[in-house]
This record gives C-alpha cells, structure tokens and sequence, in this order.
C-alpha cells in the first residue's frame, strides 16, 4: 500500500539520520533500507530535504505535544506542566542520536534545512504558547509573553536533558529525573501562575489549597 511504503522510507530516514546525520546519509542508502528503488523514495518525497523535514515533523516532540492539548485540560497547571516535560524527555532520549547528529551538523547544514529546524522548533513554541495564552485568558496565569515563556519552558528541559545525555559522566549527573522535572515544574510555576505558588493552580482558575 502506498502509505505503508510512505511509513518504511520514514522510519528509514530516521534510523540513517539519527545514526549518520543529514549530512552523512544519502537517499540510495535509506531506499535500500525501506526496501524501495531510488525512484520510489523521490516519488514519495521530492528531495532529501522534504524527507528530512516529514521525518522530523512525525517523530519529534511537536505531534506529541499538538496530541497532549486536549488531555492538559483535565489537569491542574503544575500536573500539565509535569506531563509535558515528562513526555518531552521521553521523546529527547528516544531521538538521541538524531539530536547529536542535528547539534554537530547545524553550522554545516544547507541554508533549506536550517530552515527546516528553525520552522520546527518556531512551530513547537507557538503550540506550547497557545496553552499559555488560554490560561492567561482565563485568569490562571499573569500577563506574561508566551512565545518567549515556550522557548523558556522547552529549553530548560532541553539543556538538562544535553547535559546529561551528552556531557555529564556519571559522576556528575543531576539528581533523579523526576526530582529535577518537580524543582524546574515549581520554580516555573512559582514565576507565571497568577496566584500565591503555594496554593494549587488548576486550569479552571480556581486555586485549590493543599
């Protein structure tokens, strides 16, 4: 079927780009591993770019957070916040060696996917903004710029998570994950939500005292 041919050249993609690069891969090596002629790859995808950017676009951390917005609703702000960086780490460590190989080729990529990267990381940040800016409507959260509170949010955990992943060495790893996801949850808490941060924000507005 045709989408099941679509679905082997991404998961191809992925596999050569996180082990090689964009830089490193060639469209001949990820048909080979779909199990596709040259040919069919490029009637699927136009060039090694479109490919990158769908690969990048199905399995970064961006179609998770777009499908974690309807269930953040259920949840009061500190247990959203928790599931989105939860959920996030997760997809970090899942996509490690695509990640490195992104971070040691970005100064060498091709002006398109540069701009690949950019749109994306713009696209994760103006989704994670909207959260915020329906609690700001609603009175959970104090006047604050959003997009600039997104990249605030992400990149916190983003550079836990390289630290970590790709220069700490054991000896000097952060305490646990989840005790660094509740200090960084609270801390942010404490600094956007409208009320006192002792009290418990829900999305309703309405804080609940402990």
């Amino acid at each position: 079927m045709i989408r099941d041919t679509r679905d082997r050249i991404l998961d191809a993609g992925l596999s050569l780009f996180s082990k090689k690069g964009f830089l490193g891969s060639t469209t001949k090596e990820i048909a080979k591993k779909a199990g596709v002629a040259e040919l069919t790859l490029f009637r699927h995808f136009s060039s090694k770019e479109r490919l990158f950017e769908e690969t990048i676009k199905r399995h970064s951390f961006l179609p998770a957070l777009k499908g974690l917005l309807p269930e953040l609703k259920d949840l009061d702000y500190r247990e959203a916040l928790t599931l989105i960086a939860v959920r996030y780490l997760e997809r970090l460590s899942a996509r490690s060696g695509l990640i490195r190989n992104m971070h040691s080729e970005i100064h060498s990529y091709p002006a398109k996917v540069r701009e690949i990267q950019h749109n994306f990381v713009a696209e994760m940040i103006s989704t994670l903004a909207s959260y915020f800016r329906g609690l700001q409507e609603s009175g959970v959260l104090r006047d604050f710029d959003p997009v600039i509170t997104s990249r605030a949010f992400l990149g916190m955990f983003f550079s836990y998570f390289t630290s970590e992943e790709f220069m700490a060495d054991r000896k000097h790893r952060f305490a646990r994950k989840d005790e660094v996801i509740r200090e960084f949850v609270g801390i942010f808490v404490s600094g956007t939500a409208a009320q006192a941060p002792e009290s418990r924000v829900s999305v309703t507005g309405k804080g609940q005292s402990h």
